[in-house]
């Protein structure tokens, strides 16, 4: 065997023939497969190869092989993981994306396979670690980071370690807890929060409590106090101190660099796809990434040298650890390697690839490994996307200079392609009360004035129903299925009968072609389903025709349909049925492809030569969502690996691209002018994917707001309605998905800015509890000794100086009871006052079992942060602010002759009786109040209590 065949590792055999992950450590420098049971779980003082295998939807494999480096692996094992990932890229046709991660610098796309996050754990093979049979129970602190993905990092468990910028986990034998720094992000929050629910899970059996202590919001006085108390007392922490970890690499400009003999040389010029030559391997910098390009005629041996020259090369530069490595290869370019380049001509997917591909074949054929996905692609079955609901009511105007003029009901349908219509289709989806769909359709010749005219009334129409309708924007020859199908038969005409597109074609003294019910006309019927049934004008001429197709010729008083040798029967019934849209009782003549007479090919200016062959659809591709941030110089776009409905975070504008439709998807907590901006954002990304991918320029756009998805939107996730109708910022939801409790912030939960009583009582408390609690369980990191005492008198004295003020000025003015009373917070504990404070120190700690805790079925016992244990819906706590007044129907009706007044005239059912309100309703007040608000206005409504 030749020494050539022996560059694919035996342990490669036959690797990325399914979807999924497949991971090898290097065991003293060979790589050996990790079972499944221990995928996710890496050592620090190893290495790791990992490959994804993804089948995309046209049926060919794409792959990304990581190489993933333990801060305490030695040099020579992260050596072998780069050069056994080189050999594993061969095996699998030399075409994979290959990316060096190092432990804690990890990238989104690696950290997304593992979700919701991985944690390295201490040794490695060399080390000879063991696994102990009884593992004691050791409390650990983690800081999280990431909005989507995370990276946990175990730090000391120490005060010293907390800071008011980050999240950060504390890992407790009987209780988790996330301390969210003051100044941390929502979101990171929010995925924390994920961690918690995974901590939970894997290592406590999912028994243990749950609880969230906010910096400096001390509104759960026994979760707050427990938590310090693990500390050694409540104390002021200091300011983030910046570690290595923290240094990351600014972006630069693109910089490119030839590789040569181990060395870079820059190329000098402005950045193009031509500058890279097929022979060669390249270095592009960026800054806090630098990507190695490899021309596809390259031997094995000179790709194994290339992470070695980046690895160099940015150490020469003083890069930081956490500088990324990614080598791409010809023709398999990443979305994040092309957008560094003003455009990206389309050429074949891979020049020479088969060549390639037959080389390493031959190579890999001696070694027996198996070689599928090397070939052509699968074909495609059509799958019927999801549609509107059928049964509701359809509306479209024409765009006529300054105004939209309604389209009568029996050409509703007809679209004419100098002209911009608008299309309105209402209808009901699930339980939702009514649905929008509301599109712009601009015909291929239709002016840009007419265009943008159509945009703002839509814009008007949709901010007039709240912002609620999918607003979509489509141009002819693009229409997608959703559109195609609440028209039947939908069907294009040539011409304009506006007066923009009158007064355009008059300026260039065009003739006007504007199709009349008299003049020669040859239609395209397309499609077999109500979802692509599409009925197109063209050149009434023989060529036009097509064996594949259907089609329809008006000349004067005849009406031919023509049947191509290889249409199908649904094209034909389709064509009868345009026929009556058209010409409404015309006799209709059938003409099959081959039985034509003279008169049908007179109409056409006589018999010509025509294709037999079908249209070839566009290549199909999987859906990619990014974020989109729109800075002063340009759009930056970062894709969201992996994606799930968990990452639309509902403060954030996000793109998902199918490659048949763009949608730009705007969280409810978006500020309000970028939601106005959402189509410009989607506009730019467009513009942007046109010039790097191929998109098309007129591809379907549409803008969804969250809460009002349509189902062809959410069929690219598993969806979950209850997460779309959440309320709250991100953290809000998730606490509320989660754990089914509400977590308020203290700025939401204060009526007055200058109302500091309630924080400074439960800091005090906070204070006291952990000044008094001596458990001798509690892991202390640090010893309080002899300074208890102090730390007992100082407590006391604050809570005492808190409680005097209390008892001066309440918020609303009136004087609080004595200090020396015993009072009740919401949630039943006891308020202690000074004189009592060291007798009632035990009651207090007591209270700190009785919390905001989450229980192991995960509901919320005791008290929450609004200070019920269980909130109540607004409709009932409307009720129960309305009290037991109660009023006869004839006076709470709307029109009544004797009104009553002095009423919460929104709520007038709530002051029926409970007899009179089951009499008119039918149901009693609890099982009205379980309906959708838009269900209760329409009974309402009919009983004449709206």
């Amino acid at each position: 065997m030749s020494s050539a065949a022996k560059v694919v590792d035996p342990a490669f055999q036959g690797v990325g023939q399914r979807s999924g992950i497949e991971i090898w450590r290097i065991e003293n420098f060979q790589p050996v497969a990790v079972p499944k049971s221990d995928h996710g779980k890496f050592y620090m003082g190893d290495c790791y190869i990992v490959l994804q295998t993804t089948q995309s939807k046209g049926g060919s494999s794409l792959y990304d092989i990581h190489f993933w480096i333990g801060k305490d692996t030695s040099q020579d094992e992260a050596g072998t993981a780069a050069i056994k990932t080189v050999e594993l890229d061969a095996a699998l046709g030399g075409r994979a994306v290959q990316h060096r991660e190092l432990q804690g610098h990890e990238s989104d796309k690696f950290l997304s396979y593992f979700k919701p996050c991985i944690i390295p754990l201490e040794g490695g093979v060399a080390s000879g670690f063991k696994t102990p049979e009884v593992e004691e129970f050791e409390t650990r602190l983690y800081v999280c980071k990431g909005k989507r993905v995370v990276r946990m990092k175990q730090v000391p468990f120490a005060r010293a370690s907390l800071n008011h910028d980050d999240v950060f986990i504390l890992d407790s034998e009987k209780k988790i807890f996330q301390f969210n720094g003051a100044n941390s992000n929502i979101q990171e929050r929010a995925k924390a929060l994920e961690v918690v629910q995974f901590l939970k899970d894997k290592y406590h059996e999912g028994t243990c409590a749950v609880a969230i202590v906010d910096d400096g919001k001390l509104d759960t006085e026994s979760d707050s106090g427990e938590f310090w108390v693990l500390f050694g007392g409540f104390a002021p922490i200091g300011k983030k101190v910046i570690s290595d970890d923290d240094i990351v690499a600014e972006r630069i400009p693109a910089k490119l660099y030839s590789i040569h003999e181990g060395g870079v040389t820059a190329v000098e010029g402005e950045l193009s796809k031509g500058m890279l030559e097929n022979n060669k391997c390249y270095l592009l910098d960026r800054g806090a990434e630098v990507f190695i390009w490899v021309g596809r005629s390259t031997q094995v041996e000179e790709r194994k040298t290339v992470g070695k020259v980046a690895e160099d090369f940015i150490a020469n530069e003083n890069r930081p650890r956490s500088t990324r490595i990614t080598r791409v290869i010809q023709g398999y370019e990443t979305h994040a390697f092309k957008s560094n380049f003003g455009s990206w001509p389309a050429g074949s997917v891979a020049p020479g690839a088969e060549e390639g591909r037959g080389k390493v074949a031959a190579l890999l054929k001696q070694q027996g490994v198996g070689l599928k996905g090397l070939g052509k692609s699968a074909p495609v079955n059509e799958e019927v996307p999801p549609l509107l609901e059928g049964g509701g009511k359809l509306e479209v105007w024409c765009i006529n200079g300054n105004a939209k003029t309604p389209v009568s009901k029996e050409d509703i349908g007809k679209f004419y392609g100098g002209d911009c219509y608008i299309v309105l289709y209402t209808y009901h989806s699930g339980e939702r009360k009514e649905d929008y769909y509301l599109c712009c359709w601009f015909g291929k010749n239709s002016i840009e004035a007419d265009q943008q005219m159509a945009t703002r009334l839509a814009n008007t129409m949709s901010n007039s129903l709240k912002g609620r309708p999918v607003l979509g924007r489509i141009f002819q020859g693009k229409e997608p299925p959703q559109f195609i199908a609440i028209f039947q038969p939908m069907v294009i005409l040539k011409g304009g009968l506006s007066s923009g597109y009158k007064k355009y074609i008059e300026e260039k003294e065009l003739a006007d072609d504007t199709y009349t019910a008299d003049s020669v006309a040859l239609f395209r019927v397309s499609g077999t389903s109500s979802h692509n049934n599409k009925t197109e004008q063209v050149d009434a001429v023989a060529t036009s025709l097509i064996s594949t197709e259907c089609f329809l010729l008006q000349s004067g008083s005849s009406l031919f349909t023509w049947h191509g040798n290889q249409s199908a029967f649904e094209q034909q019934q389709l064509a009868a049925k345009v026929a009556e849209f058209l010409k409404p009782g015309a006799t209709l003549k059938h003409a099959k492809e081959g039985t034509e007479n003279s008169i049908f090919w007179s109409a056409l200016g006589g018999k010509q030569n025509y294709t037999s062959k079908k249209v070839t659809p566009e290549n199909v591709r999987e859906p990619h969502l990014f974020t989109v941030s729109l800075n002063k110089a340009h759009e930056q776009v970062e894709e969201v690996f992996n994606f799930s409905q968990d990452d639309l975070l509902t403060e954030d504008v996000l793109v998902l691209d199918t490659r048949a439709e763009v949608f730009v998807w705007v969280g409810q907590s978006v500020d309000p002018k970028e939601k106005q901006s959402a189509f410009d954002v989607a506009q730019q990304y467009i513009e942007m994917a046109a010039a790097l991918e191929g998109l098309s320029p007129n591809v379907p756009m549409y803008r969804v707001t969250e809460g009002n998805e349509p189902s062809f939107f959410t069929t690219y996730f598993s969806w979950d309605s209850t997460k779309a109708t959440a309320l709250g910022n991100s953290f809000q939801k998730k606490m509320a998905l989660l754990f089914g409790i509400k977590h308020h912030e203290q700025s939401q939960d204060r009526t007055n800015g200058s109302n500091q009583g309630p924080t400074q009582r439960a800091s005090a408390l906070a204070a006291l509890n952990s000044a008094f609690n001596s458990s001798p369980t509690a892991r202390s990191p640090s010893s309080r000794g002899s300074g208890q005492g102090t730390q007992r008198a100082a407590a006391v004295a604050a809570l005492s100086q808190v409680l005097t003020a209390e008892k001066k000025k309440t918020p609303d003015g009136t004087p609080t009871q004595s200090p020396s009373a015993e009072t009740k917070t919401p949630s039943g504990e006891k308020q202690v006052s000074s004189s009592e404070g060291k007798n009632e120190a035990s009651e207090v700690d007591q209270g700190s079992e009785e919390g905001k805790e989450i229980d192991d079925t995960g509901s919320a016992s005791g008290s929450n942060a609004g200070g019920d244990s269980e909130p109540k819906p607004e409709s009932e706590q409307d009720y129960a602010d309305i009290g037991q007044v109660v009023f006869s129907y004839d006076q709470l009706k709307a029109r009544s002759e004797n009104p009553v007044t002095g009423i919460d005239f929104k709520r007038r059912e709530a002051y029926l009786s409970p007899e009179e309100f089951e009499s008119i309703f039918g149901m009693d007040k609890e099982a009205f109040n379980k309906q959708p608000k838009w269900k209760q206005d329409m009974q309402k409504k009919k009983v004449d209590l709206f």
